[in-house]
């Protein structure tokens, strides 16, 4: 079936088509891949599913979040991989040009681009022609780049398409990167109109404003107060005091409208970015991609404030379901990302859960007090995949070499041998020890503990790749949220949402776009 979300009622029937489908799976959605082995968690999976995928070649297995299945595959896991396909939103790069009015993708300048890198570039030049186009569409003279980090967005929006911009972000330091940076970019185009004989006056550079955005009167407080460079040099508390400073001032009872962007807004944020759009008529649109929906807050038992990130439509609301921490930090998950591994990474990734869950092992039997707390190590998985990457490159032509000779089996589930992964996993005990400051209990004994878990890393693969297919129909259901909050207004205002990056360089891709009318 394919699922629309034009109108509230479309949208709340695939809200509820979402919900329905989750509910049996929300033993998969729940668990976390650490206690992978300590819990037992693969004799919770249709065992039908799990001897076919235990055999599968890994690459296959990486394709299961983006909707890929093999014809030989048992049918129940087939439908199920389908559905999930159907049930989230398309994040195929939408033809924006055809879609949106006005929208003229430029590529950026050498100058504008430099500090970029290539996923950072791409988002820039797409989101800066996007806003720019509703800016035009909605006549209103400033953009607020909300949680600018370096200014990247707003500077191509102040230097590129001529608007007045301010950029907003809670780092201090993030806003003299971003003052610094656009200083040498207006030297730069000073110069060139100078040399061109240009009479055009030189773009002015965004201002910027170190704050945290924790509420929708801080967005709100921006509409009252000057923005202009010569009236008033803004500062965090300058935006806290914005009623009473305006009041003193010659524009007192001059609002400035405003468009809000937010390009991977955290969290919250982006949902303060909506709700301060419904809450004042002077921001006149909004341009919102978000992110990192692990850092949502939610209306659960414990929490119920009514500002909550999660849900915020009166339709999600009422229909009494919540996500939890290990949903959220599901929808996370890039089906993009995944698929793009090739067989010796997804292997070294399936390792290195393997490793972690066989760690969860020796805490519950040494430090139970200590498992207790959820313990984080870090980021090992960086390192080791770093380590397994150069070991890689250095047996590559014998691999090649054994791969032609032995075309046609079926390839080997490891990359290393059964000693190799025994030492790879006591080198990340002994780290993940001294990064949670844990001595080593005498009676340790790593081998006797991946011996046990070994038996079953077969496992690993296909249950992680099954989970982590419930992550873009979790976003999905997150986002649609959003669109029904927005859709529940009324009339007044039209609201859009399009994929507008290519997926496989900026996995979060999803806009809302929401303006009055």
């Amino acid at each position: 079936m394919k699922y629309s979300c034009k109108t509230r009622s479309e949208t709340l029937e695939w809200i509820t088509a979402i919900i329905d489908f989750l509910k049996p799976f929300s033993f998969l959605i729940n668990s976390h891949v650490v206690n992978f082995f300590k819990d037992k968690q693969w004799e919770a999976v249709d065992q039908e599913w799990m001897s076919c995928l235990k055999i599968e070649k890994p690459e296959n297995i990486l394709l299961i979040p983006s909707g890929a299945v093999q014809d030989h595959w048992p049918a129940s896991l087939k439908e199920f991989v389908h559905t999930l396909r159907s049930l989230s939103f398309p994040r195929e790069q939408a033809d924006l040009e055809a879609l949106l009015a006005g929208v003229d993708m430029a590529p950026l300048s050498t100058v504008l681009s430099q500090g970029m890198n290539l996923k950072k570039k791409h988002e820039v030049e797409v989101l800066s022609a996007v806003v720019s186009s509703v800016v035009n569409s909605v006549g209103a003279p400033t953009v607020v780049d909300v949680g600018s980090g370096q200014g990247y967005l707003a500077q191509v929006l102040s230097f590129q398409y001529k608007h007045s911009v301010v950029a907003i972000d809670s780092s201090s330091h993030h806003g003299k990167v971003t003052d610094a940076r656009a200083a040498r970019i207006r030297k730069h185009f000073a110069a060139q109109m100078r040399k061109s004989g240009s009479g055009n006056k030189c773009p002015d550079v965004p201002m910027t404003i170190t704050c945290r955005v924790l509420s929708t009167e801080m967005l709100k407080a921006l509409t009252h107060v000057p923005l202009e460079k010569d009236e008033l040099d803004l500062n965090a508390s300058a935006l806290n005091e914005g009623p009473r400073i305006s009041q003193s001032s010659s524009n007192a009872n001059r609002s400035c409208p405003l468009v809000l962007a937010g390009l991977h807004a955290c969290g919250d944020l982006s949902v303060t970015m909506l709700r301060t759009f419904m809450e004042c008529e002077e921001v006149k649109a909004v341009v919102s991609i978000g992110c990192c929906y692990n850092l949502l807050s939610e209306k659960n038992n414990e929490n119920s404030c009514s500002k909550c990130g999660f849900p915020m439509s009166a339709g999600l609301k009422s229909l009494g379901f919540s996500l939890g921490k290990n949903a959220r930090d599901l929808a996370c998950q890039s089906a993009e990302r995944w698929s793009s591994l090739g067989e010796d990474a997804g292997l070294q990734n399936f390792e290195l859960h393997s490793f972690r869950a066989a760690f969860q092992m020796v805490l519950s039997k040494h430090y139970p007090e200590v498992l207790a707390t959820s313990p984080s190590i870090g980021r090992q998985g960086k390192a080791f995949r770093r380590q397994q990457q150069r070991k890689s490159l250095e047996t590559s032509a014998t691999v090649d070499t054994i791969r032609k000779d032995t075309d046609g089996i079926k390839p080997m589930r490891q990359t290393s041998s059964k000693s190799d992964n025994l030492f790879s996993f006591e080198k990340f005990c002994l780290s993940a020890f001294s990064r949670l400051n844990l001595e080593h209990p005498h009676d340790l004994d790593l081998n006797a503990t991946w011996n046990e878990a070994d038996a079953f890393t077969e496992m690993i693969g296909p249950y992680w790749s099954i989970r982590a297919a419930l992550g873009p129909v979790l976003e999905t259901l997150i986002l649609l949220d959003r669109l029904m909050f927005l859709q529940e207004q009324g009339d007044s205002i039209k609201v859009v949402m399009l994929p507008i990056f290519d997926p496989a360089i900026s996995p979060r891709n999803i806009a809302i776009i929401v303006k009055r009318l």
